[in-house]
């Protein structure tokens, strides 16, 4: 492994990542290694950006760290402007077919569960709506850009981070709107689409499982379905409260929660975004 001076950045993609928290989890591991001056890892890019002590030679324990957590680092090595990503090995057309098959269960029943939470007067499940729609977004930017450079993945990943930011806004506007004009949403037309959404996701996850390589995707594949069956959970859960109590307001509770959550992950992909965009510009 070779000496890694003070001011020369080295970058990895990863693979496994799904929200901040993840994000958090890997600049912790990395910053906890001997001779490791800062990690910065993007969302967006999908990329972590590590500085090293002058003499410091702490790769290989980052690396050793980083995939006991369960994800998959590939170094990205730069040369004349030009991004060279070592291993797209797992890319193949069998795996852009399963990333097609997600693309189109997650955008297509975010577009279903959009409408059915109009009918059924539901706000939790039109948040849960813009988790579907938000995976289907990511699932898409993933396979179109996975020989892009740093500078166009993060333009993409920059509106992309706009677009979900105004669906969530638009959520949390219609949210407090209904907070302010109190109607009982049909629990359980709530509970059925919550149910199907489960399903739904349970079939993107099985359509990704066969193409798994090592833990670091079985675990990228898990947190996407764990995270969005909490939702659908979490709807299912209002949707009985709702008819319990007779009130509208767990419906209202849920969506702002999901709806909040949304938000932070769209904001953290604008911040991710614009970062690596200035570190892009650097020559």
């Amino acid at each position: 492994m070779m000496n890694v001076a003070i001011d020369e950045p080295v970058r990895y993609r990863v693979t496994g990542m799904d929200c901040p928290s993840c994000a958090a989890k890997i600049e912790g591991a990395a910053r906890s290694v001997e001779g490791v001056r800062d990690a910065k890892v993007s969302i967006a890019s999908q990329e972590m950006t590590l500085r090293t002590n002058e003499g410091a030679t702490p790769l290989a324990e980052v690396e050793r760290k980083v995939s006991g957590l369960g994800y998959r680092l590939a170094r990205v090595d730069v040369e004349d402007g030009d991004d060279r990503i070592p291993d797209l090995s797992h890319v193949t057309p069998a795996y852009k077919r399963a990333l097609w098959i997600v693309v189109l269960l997650n955008g297509g029943y975010g577009l279903i569960e959009i409408v059915g939470g109009f009918i059924a007067a539901s706000q939790s499940v039109k948040a849960d709506a813009l988790d579907f729609i938000g995976d289907g977004v990511i699932s898409f930017l993933g396979l179109i850009a996975v020989g892009w450079g740093l500078a166009a993945r993060a333009k993409a990943a920059l509106l992309q981070g706009i677009f979900l930011g105004f669906l969530g806004v638009g959520v949390l506007i219609a949210t407090a709107y209904r907070m302010l004009v109190l109607h009982q949403p049909e629990a359980q037309l709530m509970g059925i689409l919550a149910l199907i959404g489960l399903v739904v996701n349970v079939l993107a996850a099985m359509a990704l499982l066969p193409h798994r390589h090592g833990d670091a995707n079985m675990r990228a594949v898990w947190l996407f379905s764990r995270n969005d069956a909490i939702g659908n959970v979490a709807v299912v859960i209002a949707a009985l409260l709702v008819a319990w109590t007779q009130t509208p307001w767990p419906d209202l509770i849920v969506a702002f929660i999901i709806a909040g959550i949304f938000l932070q992950s769209a904001f953290s992909i604008i911040k991710d975004a614009r970062t690596d965009l200035r570190f892009a510009a650097k020559p």
